[in-house]
Protein backbone atom coordinates (compact mmCIF):
# COMPACT_ATOMS: atom_id res chain seq x y z
CA UNK A 1 0.00 0.00 0.00
CA UNK A 2 1.77 3.20 -1.73
CA UNK A 3 0.34 6.87 -0.17
CA UNK A 4 0.79 10.42 -0.80
CA UNK A 5 -0.44 13.55 1.38
CA UNK A 6 -0.10 17.45 -0.35
CA UNK A 7 -1.63 20.16 1.30
CA UNK A 8 -0.99 24.18 0.04
CA UNK A 9 -2.36 27.33 1.08
CA UNK A 10 -3.24 28.57 -2.25
CA UNK A 11 -3.08 31.61 -3.91
CA UNK A 12 -5.64 34.02 -1.41
CA UNK A 13 -5.64 33.00 2.03
CA UNK A 14 -2.75 34.00 4.19
CA UNK A 15 -2.76 30.44 6.38
CA UNK A 16 -3.53 27.04 5.70
CA UNK A 17 -6.65 25.67 7.92
CA UNK A 18 -6.51 22.38 6.37
CA UNK A 19 -4.40 19.27 7.55
CA UNK A 20 -4.42 15.73 6.97
CA UNK A 21 -1.92 12.57 7.73
CA UNK A 22 -1.39 8.69 6.86
CA UNK A 23 -0.15 6.39 9.55
CA UNK A 24 0.17 2.70 9.75
CA UNK A 25 -1.02 0.49 12.66
CA UNK A 26 1.47 -2.65 13.62
CA UNK A 27 -0.71 -4.80 10.96
CA UNK A 28 0.74 -2.80 8.21
CA UNK A 29 -2.75 -1.45 7.68
CA UNK A 30 -3.56 2.42 7.19
CA UNK A 31 -5.59 5.20 8.00
CA UNK A 32 -6.05 8.49 5.75
CA UNK A 33 -7.25 11.71 7.37
CA UNK A 34 -7.87 14.91 5.42
CA UNK A 35 -9.96 17.94 7.46
CA UNK A 36 -10.74 21.37 6.07
CA UNK A 37 -11.20 23.51 9.14
CA UNK A 38 -13.49 26.72 10.09
CA UNK A 39 -14.66 29.36 12.07
CA UNK A 40 -13.78 31.32 15.02
CA UNK A 41 -10.72 33.38 15.58
CA UNK A 42 -8.10 31.89 13.29
CA UNK A 43 -9.31 28.49 14.62
CA UNK A 44 -10.05 26.76 11.47
CA UNK A 45 -7.05 25.14 12.20
CA UNK A 46 -7.00 24.67 15.50
CA UNK A 47 -10.04 22.00 14.43
CA UNK A 48 -8.57 20.15 11.67
CA UNK A 49 -4.89 20.01 13.26
CA UNK A 50 -6.78 18.86 16.70
CA UNK A 51 -8.93 16.39 14.56
CA UNK A 52 -5.91 14.96 12.95
CA UNK A 53 -3.63 14.42 15.75
CA UNK A 54 -6.37 12.66 17.65
CA UNK A 55 -7.33 10.43 14.68
CA UNK A 56 -3.96 9.14 14.32
CA UNK A 57 -3.57 8.75 18.14
CA UNK A 58 -5.98 6.00 18.34
CA UNK A 59 -5.38 4.58 15.44
CA UNK A 60 -1.20 4.10 16.95
CA UNK A 61 -3.30 1.83 19.37
CA UNK A 62 -4.72 -0.99 17.19
CA UNK A 63 -4.41 -4.28 16.19
CA UNK A 64 -5.44 -5.57 13.04
CA UNK A 65 -9.18 -5.15 11.46
CA UNK A 66 -10.50 -8.40 9.94
CA UNK A 67 -13.88 -6.90 9.41
CA UNK A 68 -15.93 -3.97 7.56
CA UNK A 69 -18.06 -3.82 10.59
CA UNK A 70 -15.44 -3.43 13.04
CA UNK A 71 -13.92 -0.84 11.25
CA UNK A 72 -17.05 0.77 10.69
CA UNK A 73 -17.33 0.56 14.41
CA UNK A 74 -14.16 2.20 15.37
CA UNK A 75 -14.01 5.30 13.05
CA UNK A 76 -17.64 6.47 14.09
CA UNK A 77 -16.66 5.93 17.66
CA UNK A 78 -13.49 7.58 17.19
CA UNK A 79 -14.88 10.86 15.35
CA UNK A 80 -18.04 11.06 17.62
CA UNK A 81 -14.95 11.08 20.46
CA UNK A 82 -13.44 13.53 18.66
CA UNK A 83 -16.42 15.75 17.55
CA UNK A 84 -16.46 15.97 21.58
CA UNK A 85 -13.16 17.23 22.32
CA UNK A 86 -13.76 19.98 19.50
CA UNK A 87 -16.92 21.07 20.75
CA UNK A 88 -15.35 21.47 24.44
CA UNK A 89 -12.38 23.14 23.48
CA UNK A 90 -14.65 25.48 21.45
CA UNK A 91 -16.47 26.25 24.79
CA UNK A 92 -13.54 26.41 26.58
CA UNK A 93 -11.48 28.76 24.52
CA UNK A 94 -12.83 32.46 23.37
CA UNK A 95 -10.78 32.46 20.67
CA UNK A 96 -12.19 29.01 19.25
CA UNK A 97 -15.84 30.01 19.45
CA UNK A 98 -17.51 28.66 16.90
CA UNK A 99 -14.84 26.86 15.26
CA UNK A 100 -15.23 23.44 13.41
CA UNK A 101 -13.72 21.34 10.53
CA UNK A 102 -15.23 18.28 8.20
CA UNK A 103 -13.53 15.53 7.88
CA UNK A 104 -13.05 12.74 5.46
CA UNK A 105 -11.19 9.72 6.96
CA UNK A 106 -10.49 5.67 5.59
CA UNK A 107 -9.16 2.15 6.72
CA UNK A 108 -7.68 0.58 4.12
CA UNK A 109 -6.34 -2.93 3.95
CA UNK A 110 -5.61 -5.19 1.63
CA UNK A 111 -9.36 -6.78 1.51
CA UNK A 112 -11.80 -4.11 2.05
CA UNK A 113 -12.08 0.06 2.63
CA UNK A 114 -14.43 1.78 5.37
CA UNK A 115 -14.62 5.37 4.93
CA UNK A 116 -15.99 8.43 7.03
CA UNK A 117 -17.05 11.60 6.60
CA UNK A 118 -18.68 14.68 7.69
CA UNK A 119 -19.25 18.03 5.69
CA UNK A 120 -17.79 18.47 2.23
CA UNK A 121 -14.53 17.50 1.51
CA UNK A 122 -15.14 14.03 -0.50
CA UNK A 123 -13.47 10.55 -0.94
CA UNK A 124 -13.27 9.46 -4.64
CA UNK A 125 -12.52 5.12 -5.58
CA UNK A 126 -10.69 4.65 -8.87
CA UNK A 127 -10.50 1.16 -10.22
CA UNK A 128 -9.39 -0.65 -13.41
CA UNK A 129 -12.77 0.71 -14.84
CA UNK A 130 -14.89 3.21 -13.63
CA UNK A 131 -13.75 6.44 -11.02
CA UNK A 132 -16.74 6.96 -8.73
CA UNK A 133 -17.20 9.66 -5.72
CA UNK A 134 -17.72 7.38 -2.45
CA UNK A 135 -19.53 10.28 -0.32
CA UNK A 136 -21.97 12.73 -1.01
CA UNK A 137 -21.72 16.58 -0.09
CA UNK A 138 -22.93 17.56 3.29
CA UNK A 139 -23.37 21.06 2.16
CA UNK A 140 -26.02 23.26 0.81
CA UNK A 141 -25.02 23.33 -2.73
CA UNK A 142 -24.54 19.00 -2.36
CA UNK A 143 -28.41 19.34 -1.34
CA UNK A 144 -28.93 20.78 -4.37
CA UNK A 145 -26.90 18.96 -6.72
CA UNK A 146 -28.53 15.39 -4.91
CA UNK A 147 -31.91 16.57 -5.78
CA UNK A 148 -31.28 17.79 -9.63
CA UNK A 149 -32.19 21.49 -8.61
CA UNK A 150 -28.36 22.66 -10.06
CA UNK A 151 -25.70 20.72 -11.83
CA UNK A 152 -22.13 20.00 -10.36
CA UNK A 153 -20.53 23.00 -12.82
CA UNK A 154 -23.40 25.55 -11.47
CA UNK A 155 -22.22 24.41 -7.50
CA UNK A 156 -19.00 24.96 -8.91
CA UNK A 157 -20.02 28.67 -9.20
CA UNK A 158 -22.94 28.86 -6.35
CA UNK A 159 -22.75 31.99 -4.13
CA UNK A 160 -23.08 30.12 -1.07
CA UNK A 161 -21.41 27.03 -2.09
CA UNK A 162 -19.17 27.16 1.13
CA UNK A 163 -22.41 26.77 3.31
CA UNK A 164 -21.48 23.17 5.34
CA UNK A 165 -24.51 21.44 6.99
CA UNK A 166 -22.59 19.16 9.16
CA UNK A 167 -19.06 19.90 10.75
CA UNK A 168 -17.00 18.29 13.76
CA UNK A 169 -16.77 20.42 16.87
CA UNK A 170 -19.87 23.18 16.05
CA UNK A 171 -22.31 21.00 18.09
CA UNK A 172 -22.62 18.33 21.10
CA UNK A 173 -23.37 15.60 18.34
CA UNK A 174 -23.24 14.59 14.92
CA UNK A 175 -23.82 11.92 12.79
CA UNK A 176 -20.94 10.27 10.54
CA UNK A 177 -21.55 8.84 7.04
CA UNK A 178 -19.85 5.33 6.98
CA UNK A 179 -18.91 2.74 4.12
CA UNK A 180 -17.02 -0.31 3.39
CA UNK A 181 -16.72 -1.39 0.31
CA UNK A 182 -13.87 -3.78 -1.49
CA UNK A 183 -10.80 -2.89 -3.68
CA UNK A 184 -8.29 -4.65 -5.90
CA UNK A 185 -4.59 -4.01 -6.45
CA UNK A 186 -4.12 -0.99 -8.56
CA UNK A 187 -7.07 0.70 -7.13
CA UNK A 188 -6.56 3.84 -5.45
CA UNK A 189 -8.47 6.33 -2.98
CA UNK A 190 -8.57 9.95 -3.57
CA UNK A 191 -9.72 12.10 -0.23
CA UNK A 192 -9.67 15.63 -0.86
CA UNK A 193 -10.94 18.81 0.56
CA UNK A 194 -13.21 21.23 -1.38
CA UNK A 195 -10.11 23.47 -2.51
CA UNK A 196 -10.19 20.96 -5.08
CA UNK A 197 -13.48 20.07 -6.17
CA UNK A 198 -14.48 23.83 -6.14
CA UNK A 199 -11.95 24.33 -8.83
CA UNK A 200 -11.73 21.04 -10.63
CA UNK A 201 -14.67 18.70 -11.56
CA UNK A 202 -14.79 14.93 -11.05
CA UNK A 203 -14.04 14.04 -14.64
CA UNK A 204 -10.97 15.92 -14.77
CA UNK A 205 -9.68 15.10 -11.63
CA UNK A 206 -10.81 11.10 -12.74
CA UNK A 207 -8.32 12.51 -15.72
CA UNK A 208 -5.20 12.83 -13.73
CA UNK A 209 -5.85 10.03 -11.71
CA UNK A 210 -5.45 7.86 -14.93
CA UNK A 211 -2.73 9.62 -16.62
CA UNK A 212 -0.31 6.67 -14.88
CA UNK A 213 1.82 9.54 -13.23
CA UNK A 214 3.22 8.85 -9.90
CA UNK A 215 0.58 9.50 -6.88
CA UNK A 216 3.37 12.86 -6.26
CA UNK A 217 3.19 13.67 -9.39
CA UNK A 218 -0.52 13.65 -9.27
CA UNK A 219 -1.18 15.49 -6.47
CA UNK A 220 0.99 18.39 -7.13
CA UNK A 221 -0.53 18.47 -10.71
CA UNK A 222 -4.58 18.50 -9.45
CA UNK A 223 -2.98 21.33 -6.89
CA UNK A 224 -1.48 23.11 -9.45
CA UNK A 225 -4.58 22.95 -11.67
CA UNK A 226 -6.53 24.33 -8.61
CA UNK A 227 -4.05 27.16 -8.14
CA UNK A 228 -4.22 28.27 -11.49
CA UNK A 229 -8.22 28.74 -11.60
CA UNK A 230 -7.95 31.31 -8.69
CA UNK A 231 -6.97 28.90 -5.56
CA UNK A 232 -9.10 30.74 -3.23
CA UNK A 233 -8.49 28.11 -1.02
CA UNK A 234 -6.28 25.55 0.56
CA UNK A 235 -6.05 22.69 -1.02
CA UNK A 236 -5.26 19.32 0.25
CA UNK A 237 -4.71 16.00 -1.28
CA UNK A 238 -3.73 12.47 -0.33
CA UNK A 239 -4.12 9.87 -2.39
CA UNK A 240 -3.84 5.64 -1.54
CA UNK A 241 -3.16 2.91 -3.88
CA UNK A 242 -3.40 -1.13 -3.27
CA UNK A 243 0.02 -2.30 -3.93
CA UNK A 244 0.16 -5.99 -2.48
CA UNK A 245 3.00 -7.60 -1.59
CA UNK A 246 4.74 -10.37 -3.78
CA UNK A 247 5.05 -13.41 -1.79
CA UNK A 248 8.58 -14.36 -1.34
CA UNK A 249 9.85 -11.15 -1.97
CA UNK A 250 10.88 -9.03 1.40
CA UNK A 251 9.29 -5.80 1.55
CA UNK A 252 11.63 -4.36 4.61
Amino acid sequence: MKAVLRTDVGQVRAHNEDDGAYAYNSKNQMLVVVADGMGGHQAGDVASQMTKVSMVSKWNGTGEFTKPSDAEQWLRHSIHEINAELYRHAMDEADCQGMGTTVVAAICTDEFVTVAHVGDSRIYLKTNTSFRQLTEDHSLVGELVKSGQISEDEAMHHPRRNVVLRALGTEASVNVDVESIGWEEGDALLLCTDGLTDKVQSHEIEHYMNRGTSLQETAEELIRVANERGGEDNVTIAIVRLELPIEGVDQT
